[in-house]
């Protein structure tokens, strides 16, 4: 299966399975290369000592490359989870942005290609009804192991697109906040809050090194200003608004 939006070209990967418990599609997990160059990255892909692979390429000019069909469990997501579940390949399309990435030159991705990548992520959320919330970073699902695509991807255009689920963000301003190391109801809160949306933590009152973590995936995706794993009043005002709007 590829969709209406037909791919410019393909790369067979040989790192797929089948969907795990018949699982049905309700993900969609976007990332960024993190390498030099499109065609690496794709050689990288198609690698069967790679371990890994995704359904579909978008290099900077906008071209689609794809790896995986919809149909099969693409190798993208690793250990990761989302809502409380764990196999994100089994339910999940992924699609590989090209982008250097924060190791090599993070840039800002070209508008030709978040067109595309707004293009292709609607027809897949749209055969697959996925809903806007669980179109997602791989930090979302792998908070602290992955980074990407980061905070300079643009999701605000990507909703003016119907693609994902956004507000707008709280203006940074003073005021209080919470941190690595506070504790008490008001962390157990937001942790509780976070839960909810669908981040992997625990509610357990302590601003841990996890919190902070999570913190920071919520900031690269809802809060893109300021990534610093600090609740401060903009984090949590937005989180408010996103839980208003679910």
């Amino acid at each position: 299966m590829i969709g209406t939006h037909l791919p410019h070209r393909t790369m067979p990967s040989p790192n797929i399975n089948e969907r795990l418990g018949n699982k049905v599609i309700s993900i969609l997990v976007l990332h960024y290369t993190g390498m030099e160059s499109a065609q690496k990255a794709c050689d990288w892909l198609c690698r069967e000592e790679s371990q890994v692979s995704c359904h579909y390429l978008i290099d900077e000019q906008g071209e689609i490359t794809q790896m995986v069909d919809e149909s099969m469990r693409a190798w993208h997501a690793g250990v990761s989870s989302w809502q409380g579940e764990e196999d994100i390949n089994s339910r999940s399309i992924g699609i590989e942005i090209q982008n250097k990435g924060h190791g090599l030159g993070y840039h800002e991705f070209p508008h030709l290609q978040m067109k595309v990548v707004a293009e292709l992520s609607k027809d897949i959320i749209t055969r697959n009804n996925i809903l806007a919330r669980h179109v997602l970073a791989h930090s979302d699902v792998a908070p602290g192991r992955k980074v990407d695509p980061g905070e300079k991807l643009d999701w605000k255009f990507l909703h003016s697109q119907g693609v994902g689920h956004w507000v707008e963000p709280e203006a940074i301003s003073g005021g209080s906040f919470l941190q690595e190391g506070d504790s008490g109801d008001p962390v157990l809160a937001l942790q509780t809050m976070l839960k909810f949306y669908g981040y992997g933590l625990d509610p357990t009152g302590t601003f841990d090194r996890r919190t902070r973590i999570v913190i920071e995936a919520f900031q690269r995706h809802f809060r893109q200003s300021r990534v610093d794993g600090i609740a401060d009043a903009s984090t949590v005002a937005t989180l408010h608004r996103l839980l208003r709007n679910v």
